[in-house]
């Protein structure tokens, strides 16, 4: 039976990972490196009583892990006895993940690590915390927090939850701080995800030991520099304002306290902007389900019966709203676009479209994770007014 619940927890320190990319290009299914100095440390050593450790790992991984190799390093010293291969990784900008193949001798299982920071505030609320969808669409969830205030979620749910396609199952941990460090642990009982055979009735990791190696101290020090050097840019934040505000920072801080409950930011991007959202909650890049995208324009008033159509809905205040479905990324089958596109009297333009998937691959869903009805509330949302 599926179950959520919160619990006080007063446990040793977390690590968490996360990730709120702003890349131009989205895309996730394993990845990351970063390259700095390593520097050498003890990390504990193979055990054989199920706690982490591994007799495959090497036998003095770095105390910082500040490569791709130092973290594959660390995860493998941190996982139960077992085999482990690596698999090949890719880059990101926020943070280092790693990806590898595990085997305790009940069959092959992905897992996963990944670090980043997360700006303090709404977003990165958003990205931690159990799923207000159906229970049906998941097996358990469980959010606490430790004495330091750094928020822990361990979450059992399916690489397919709306529709079970397959029996893919996803186990994940991911702990946030305060200061805003955002370390997960993701597990599957496939060798690459939901896009790969099923090869074990369960992921090998129980939730106890996701927990462990999630609040390793080990990726609160790896993050740590990601941390720091995001806490200018975070300070340097515009605050919304009539003449100086419309800044992408501005504007998803402004979508992103309007989105449903049910539906978790998983990173962003500014330059768009745009948010990558997954229905429910997980914490893997993999899961990701639609992007979100807003445009804020000012046009002359003038223009609104060639832009909309006399045809087009007007309301009591003389807001146009038009809507529209239609392809969504291009070249990707499948893949569906909404759109609610508002102008209020005075020229101030909302568009909020969604589609999916949320970066190149085959959309996970049959459709974007927000109707049109919602993407409506949002378009014409008062708050937008700061923009005026």
């Amino acid at each position: 039976m599926s179950e959520q619940h919160d619990e006080d927890q007063s446990a040793a320190r977390p690590g968490d990972r996360g990730r709120r990319l702003r890349r131009r290009t989205a895309v996730v299914a394993g990845a990351v490196g970063i390259a700095l100095v390593a520097v050498a440390g003890a990390l504990p050593g193979p055990r054989g009583d199920g706690t982490p450790g591994t007799r495959d790992s090497p036998a003095t991984p770095p105390s910082v892990p500040t490569s791709r190799a130092d973290l594959v390093a660390t995860l493998k010293a941190l996982l139960p006895e077992g085999r482990v291969t690596e698999r090949e990784e890719m880059g990101t900008e926020t943070g280092p993940d790693a990806e590898v193949v595990y085997d305790d001798g009940r069959g092959p299982a992905a897992i996963g690590i990944g670090l980043t920071s997360l700006e303090p505030g709404t977003q990165a609320e958003m990205s931690i915390g159990c799923p207000d969808t159906p229970q049906s669409e998941f097996e358990s969830c469980v959010n606490s927090q430790l004495p330091d205030k750094t928020r822990m979620m361990l979450l059992k749910t399916y690489a397919f939850p709306d529709d079970r396609r397959v029996d893919t199952k996803v186990w994940s941990a991911a702990l946030l701080t305060p200061s805003g460090q955002y370390i997960s642990v993701t597990e599957w009982n496939s060798t690459a995800g939901s896009g790969a055979p099923i090869t074990r009735t369960e992921p090998p990791l129980s939730a106890a030991q996701l927990k462990k190696l999630v609040t390793s101290e080990v990726w609160r020090r790896a993050v740590d520099p990601y941390v720091e050097g995001k806490r200018q840019e975070w300070a340097e934040t515009p605050t919304p304002s009539g003449d100086g505000g419309l800044t992408g920072a501005a504007v998803l801080g402004t979508l992103v306290p309007l989105l449903p409950r049910n539906v978790q930011v998983m990173y962003d991007d500014r330059d768009y902007p745009c948010v990558f959202v997954h229905a429910g909650r997980t914490t893997s890049m993999a899961e990701i389900d639609s992007t979100v995208r807003v445009d804020i324009r000012h046009t002359a008033p003038a223009a609104a019966d060639e832009l909309y159509g006399t045809d087009a809905e007007t309301l009591p205040d003389g807001t146009r709203v038009a809507t529209r479905v239609g392809p969504g990324d291009k070249g990707v089958a499948a893949s569906v676009m909404r759109t609610v596109d508002t102008m209020r009297t005075d020229g101030l333009r909302v568009v909020i479209s969604v589609y999916n998937p949320g970066h190149r691959g085959t959309p996970r869903l049959s459709a974007p994770v927000l109707t049109l009805e919602q993407l409506r509330e949002i378009a014409l949302s008062p708050t937008w007014d700061q923009f005026r």
